[in-house]
């Protein structure tokens, strides 16, 4: 398995929509499992493929005991309305309340190529619907108010005017908040 470098906020790949995945093989399977170390290391608990810049609709997820493979994964129904922070690797540092449906159903691929089907609520729920904005190019500020979001973008520029570029690289361990 490879940690993979993860791109931040402003690298373009985030804001794409990430194309269906017509087989499940072995390269997709790797990469399902690359994506799963390099969340790790980051310590999250999702992880889309922009977010590693490939444009594609697959995303892990670990979180409440619910380890999953998101592959061409979509929402069915949902219910509910729940308030909570949110955070993203692709934007360290930042966090902001989000409010989004607190039950999910949720239809996706699984690594070895098989539909399923699941109801998930909680931090699962919003980690799923977090990942699938991902995979369309979606962040999560993009669900704030207007004035919030420019407050948000604003420090995030200030505090990261001296970045190199757009792409963190990562090793087993690393803090993508350091």
């Amino acid at each position: 398995m490879t940690i993979l470098d993860l791109h931040l906020f402003g690298s373009p790949v985030l804001r794409e929509a990430g194309p269906r995945v017509a087989v499940v093989d072995d390269e997709v399977r790797r990469f399902v499992e690359d994506l799963f170390e390099t969340m790790y290391a980051a310590k999250g608990i999702g992880l889309a493929a922009n977010q590693v810049g490939v444009a594609r609709r697959i995303a892990v997820i670990d979180a409440e005991g619910e380890k999953l493979v998101l592959i061409n994964p979509q929402i069915l129904d949902t219910a509910g309305r729940e308030t909570g922070e949110e955070g993203c690797l692709s934007i360290p540092e930042v966090f902001a309340d989000v409010t989004r449906p607190d039950h999910v159903v949720l239809e996706a691929i699984d690594y070895h190529g098989q539909p399923y089907r699941r109801v998930l609520d909680g931090l699962s729920a919003r980690a799923v619907q977090h990942e699938i904005d991902h995979i369309d190019g979606i962040l999560f500020i993009d669900h704030l108010s207007l004035l919030k979001r420019k407050r948000l973008i604003g420090k995030w520029k200030k505090d990261h005017a001296d970045d190199p570029g757009y792409i963190r690289p990562l090793r087993q361990g690393s803090d993508v908040s350091s």
